[in-house]
């Protein structure tokens, strides 16, 4: 949108489509044109959108119970939902995991289950679709679902050619054309991600987890207090809701056959899960208000840490280097953000274009054996690799931003080179390995510079 930016490898390898941030930069360019493109609201119009659309889901979450069951039950279903931490710490972020969340609520609201007077083949199917285009991973909860409709439908041929194919080419043929103009050439970027996540199995590289970590972890831990409700609803719903159940274990049980693991993969699982929640605290009897007041009170402490406390620095410390853009020295400005890599937002938190780096870390795309990334050359040397990098006074960053564990290796070097401590900032409670406490900004004084 103004014609400066930065372009992580995922683009350059043709992973990602353009289809979701294209949403994103329609409101930037909204703003540019209206001239009220400052960084507060750079920042702030994509998070209350999002927020916007997770709250409509929860509504439609609301209205399907209220359909499938009574007014009462759809409550209970959309307490728990509301209660949640995990929707709380997740549903206002920009990430394609809560769009596929979203994305796969309304389309439940539209899924022809027994008893559901909403339920809507090419509406559903045509959010499916849309979900599969913001993130291919979407289709692995909907396999059982969309596998279970077309065994009840009775008019098969008609589901899978007046419905199914054209919903498809559709959507996928949008988001072909999208990606053509802005790729300059054709790209399937399904494919692709397809082809990198599970035959190429690169995503190891950022991290991998035993087969059971959704079950011992991943589960447990984003249900949280929710755990022992979602077993007893899972008990008392009725039959026609196994094929939810279904639709959680399946997703489960497909996510634990890739190595590399994370929470926010089976986001998209939570609103499911959510259901039988309801239906338990619906049916408990004398402990309804204890039960209610306990899941309130328990998921509210860790949705408050984890939302406003918890890893907060490294989205604090941008508004330390927006300061930068004011400054009439800004063309000279340069600063080396020494973290792991993606550790901090980029130029949408400073909208300027002031000079930025950080430590790469592409996967190892060309198949090299030897293969290390930047930001791990630099972790096992921090010293060296600053000595060797700038070995030069002029190529010298004028701003280093770093977590407090790294300060004691490289104080050598920034002792040297004049660098004085500006700013500290809170970042969390909990260091591990390459991330500290806190967040140390270093500026080098500016007689060095003359």
């Amino acid at each position: 949108i103004h014609n400066y930016g930065y372009l992580t490898w995922e683009w350059t390898s043709s992973l990602r489509g353009y289809s979701y941030p294209l949403i994103f930069a329609s409101m930037y360019k909204a703003l540019q044109l209206l001239a009220k493109d400052n960084v507060q609201l750079l920042i702030w119009v994509p998070r209350l959108a999002q927020a916007m659309l997770a709250a409509f889901a929860d509504v439609k979450l609301y209205s399907l119970v209220q359909h499938l069951e009574n007014s009462e039950t759809a409550k209970f279903v959309l307490f728990c939902q509301l209660c949640s931490w995990f929707t709380w710490y997740s549903c206002t972020r920009t990430l394609t995991n809560t769009m596929e969340t979203i994305l796969t609520i309304f389309a439940l609201s539209y899924y022809p289950i027994k008893g559901s007077k909403m339920g809507n083949s090419c509406k559903y199917l045509a959010l499916v679709a849309l979900a599969v285009v913001v993130r291919p991973t979407a289709v692995i909860p909907w396999m059982p679902l969309v596998f279970s409709h077309f065994l009840q439908e009775q008019r098969k041929a008609d589901l899978i050619l007046q419905k199914c194919i054209p919903v498809g080419l559709v959507t996928v043929g949008t988001s072909l054309i999208i990606d053509r103009v802005f790729f300059g050439e054709w790209v399937l970027v399904q494919l692709n991600f397809l082809k990198f996540n599970v035959l190429q199995n690169l995503a190891t590289f950022y991290g991998s987890h035993p087969w059971h970590w959704y079950f011992t972890q991943g589960l447990p831990v984003i249900l949280g207090p929710h755990l022992p409700f979602f077993i007893h609803g899972c008990v008392l719903a009725p039959r026609r809701y196994c094929i939810f159940l279904l639709a959680v274990i399946w997703t489960v049980l497909v996510y634990s056959t890739l190595s590399h693991k994370e929470f926010r993969f089976i986001y998209p699982v939570l609103p499911f899960c959510m259901i039988f929640c309801g239906y338990s605290l619906k049916h408990l009897k004398a402990w309804k208000k204890s039960a209610a007041s306990f899941l309130l009170l328990s998921n509210l402490l860790p949705a408050l840490y984890t939302g406003l406390v918890h890893q907060r620095g490294t989205l604090d410390v941008m508004s330390h280097i927006q300061q930068l853009c004011n400054n009439p020295h800004q063309s000279k400005a340069f600063v080396f953000i020494l973290m792991p890599c993606h550790s901090t937002p980029f130029y949408s938190h400073v909208h300027c274009p002031l000079k930025m780096r950080f430590l790469q870390c592409p996967p190892n795309l060309t198949g090299n054996e030897s293969y290390v990334d930047e930001a791990d050359v630099f972790y096992s040397n921090p010293l060296g690799w600053l000595h060797k990098e700038f070995d030069n006074d002029t190529l010298l960053p004028s701003h280093l931003i770093l977590f407090s564990v790294l300060e004691q290796e490289i104080s050598p070097f920034l002792a040297l080179r004049g660098y004085e401590k500006t700013a500290t900032v809170f970042h969390t409670h909990v260091p591990q390995g390459r991330v500290g406490s806190h967040i140390y900004i270093y500026r080098r004084k500016t007689e060095m510079n003359h």
